[in-house]
């Protein structure tokens, strides 16, 4: 039993210790405290001494009770088996993973408890004393969970006496390269139709047309809406980027909200006088917010830029502010409003409800995803209503000015 355990604890060791996962440190570290603790629990008794008295090590007082809590902690999950495919051990973890473990499963065979092909085979070439590596077993109780698992051979000196493997959840890791991978293909994509524009129309002048006064100028003007299109997206992809590696650093400060709407509706007033659209700044004079008041007006202009453009020509839009549990500031519009399928995706990069008139208007499709990192980096959040036909609410919730709020109160008292 002392060699069985021994494996164990090697091969606990061996599985971590030759992944080539880099991401996988700390998981490194957690292992090789559970091969130690095992390893102090078998170190052989020192010789009896000649008066009787047995010498017994410290590390044979490890309590029992501390090893199995240890294990039990582990994130990843620990199935060892015997050579007969029985269930010698598991921990918690990967109690969880699997739907058909019971506290009475280390007597069950291996395809009592799952009936998944990947993890039996892989245990199966364990017990056979072939070591295997990056397994992909997917799960799905009750939602879907991707692990990497690796096996190894229990070896002891009569042989392969079973296998030990540990599953290493990576659904996080998956899900990061899958939007990855969306994000490369839509940068890809959103570069590549004002380049390929840009590219035309510098062959088409090349070959002549700079001479035609009829349409070189439209070219050129269109060459310079293409570059600045780029222009744009590459700054909100840098911007975005920015913040959610919190490189971005808030100077929060009491901000008197008024004023900050005026300089925002101002700027955009010619955009929003081109439709006919009215802009109305509903905020009272005596509201206070404690923001970054660079970020507060970003969030703010990115949100009332788009109820100009997705509005209706002579709309209205909207600003207001409550304060409750939170201060709470809205931007309304009459527009078309959104479907309902497409608000839970509305914060992320790229999305578009109307992806042609998006692009027509000269959005980089990253606005709201900036507007949703930045309200987070604030300890805030927004969040989004919309009736379809009859227009869009756009709400950012930040942390109370706790400041303002007393000062408010004691002149109320006054």
């Amino acid at each position: 039993m002392i060699l069985l355990l021994a494996a164990i604890a090697a091969a606990i060791s061996f599985l971590v210790l030759t992944s080539d996962f880099t991401r996988w440190f700390g998981i490194t570290i957690s292992t090789l405290g559970i091969g130690f603790a095992l390893g102090l629990l078998m170190q052989p008794r020192r010789s009896v001494k000649s008066n009787g008295n047995s010498d017994l090590p410290r590390a044979m007082q490890f309590p029992p009770a501390l090893l199995n809590a240890t294990i039990n902690e582990m994130r990843e999950g620990l199935l060892v088996i015997d050579s007969e495919m029985q269930v010698l051990a598991f921990n918690r973890a990967a109690g969880d993973l699997l739907s058909n473990f019971d506290p009475a499963t280390s007597s069950r065979r291996l395809t009592e408890i799952t009936r998944n092909p990947a993890i039996y085979d892989a245990f199966l070439d364990g017990v056979r004393g072939t070591e295997r590596a990056g397994v992909k077993v997917e799960t799905y109780t009750p939602e879907r969970r991707v692990f990497d698992l690796r096996v190894v051979p229990l070896r002891t000196t009569s042989g392969v006496n079973g296998a030990v493997g540990v599953f290493f959840d990576v659904t996080r890791l998956e899900r990061l390269e899958v939007i990855r991978q969306e994000f490369l293909s839509n940068v890809s994509h959103e570069l590549r139709t004002p380049l390929t524009s840009i590219v035309a129309l510098s062959e088409t002048l090349e070959v002549g047309a700079i001479d035609d006064p009829a349409n070189n100028r439209r070219f050129l003007s269109i060459i310079q809406k293409n570059a600045a299109r780029m222009h744009r997206l590459i700054d909100d992809i840098l911007e975005l980027s920015a913040i959610e590696a919190g490189n971005v650093k808030l100077r929060c400060e009491s901000v008197q909200l008024r004023p900050l709407v005026d300089d925002i509706v101002n700027t955009l007033a010619a955009a929003a006088a081109v439709r006919n659209i009215t802009i109305r700044n509903e905020v009272v004079g005596d509201v206070y917010l404690l923001a970054d008041p660079h970020r507060l007006m970003q969030m703010l202009t990115n949100l009332i830029d788009n109820a100009i453009k997705f509005n209706r020509d002579g709309g209205t839009v909207s600003i207001n502010f409550s304060r409750g549990l939170r201060d709470r500031i809205s931007v309304e519009d009459t527009g078309e409003g959104i479907p309902s399928h497409h608000l839970d995706r509305l914060f992320e990069r790229f999305y578009r409800v109307d992806r042609a008139r998006s692009r027509e208007l000269g959005g980089t499709g990253l606005g709201l995803a900036i507007v949703k990192h930045l309200a987070r980096s604030h300890g805030g959040e927004v969040c989004v209503e919309s009736r379809f036909g009859e227009g869009t609410k756009f709400t950012i919730e930040l942390p109370k000015d706790e400041t303002s709020t007393q000062e408010a109160q004691d002149d109320t008292s006054e």
